[in-house]
């Protein structure tokens, strides 16, 4: 399967507007800021050939190539490119699934993992009390330390939301994990979502 799918349309679009460029060789590349954050975002810039770094991969798409920037990769996985047209013209769109977290497999070192998992599936759920827990360190092999922030911090129903919710869930994925310890400052209430 291609790391990066780009459609039909997409690339008739992107050859398009890069004939209208004039510059012999233009190429795509393709990156991702902060990646691996919440602030993550999939860019598309023209790439020139005085701009092509040596570790780019490169997929050719006859039209033109497109470059995959080397640090992105990881992230720009199942990642898509699309052109529809509309009403008001087209909308070029790009899906990365994987921008936010990259897709991890069960050899990764264990911080990856435990990020991946923070990221992927506890983050979301606390999101809606305005949330969220990160990765302090690994203690003694194995077991994680968290510091819950926003909402969290101070709420009075952490320690359910801990044992019951990060905890099991941690455990469960990572079953070398042999717990899991809150080093936040509980006393400090003044954004919690339950007090």
């Amino acid at each position: 399967m291609a790391l990066v799918t780009v459609t039909d349309s997409a690339r008739d679009y992107l050859a398009q507007l890069i004939e209208k460029q004039d510059v012999e060789g233009m190429g795509v590349r393709i990156f991702v800021t902060q990646p691996g954050t919440k602030h993550a975002e999939t860019c598309l810039a023209y790439c020139p050939p005085n701009e092509v770094v040596p570790t780019d991969e490169k997929i050719d798409l006859e039209k033109f190539t497109l470059y995959l920037d080397h640090n992105s990769v990881p992230f720009l996985e199942e990642a898509y490119v699309d052109y529809s047209t509309d009403r008001m013209g087209g909308q070029l769109t790009i899906k990365a699934p994987n921008a936010k977290v990259p897709n991890i497999d069960e050899n990764a070192p264990l911080p990856d993992r435990i990020n991946y998992i923070l990221a992927s599936e506890i983050n979301p759920g606390l999101a809606a009390h305005g949330g969220e827990v990160s990765l302090v360190e690994v203690a003694d092999e194995s077991v994680a330390v968290l510091r819950f922030g926003g909402g969290c911090q101070g709420c009075s129903a952490v320690s359910l939301t801990l044992k019951q919710g990060v905890e099991s869930t941690l455990t469960e994925r990572i079953p070398e994990l042999t717990g899991v310890r809150d080093v936040t400052d509980h006393t400090y209430t003044e954004n919690a979502y339950y007090q």
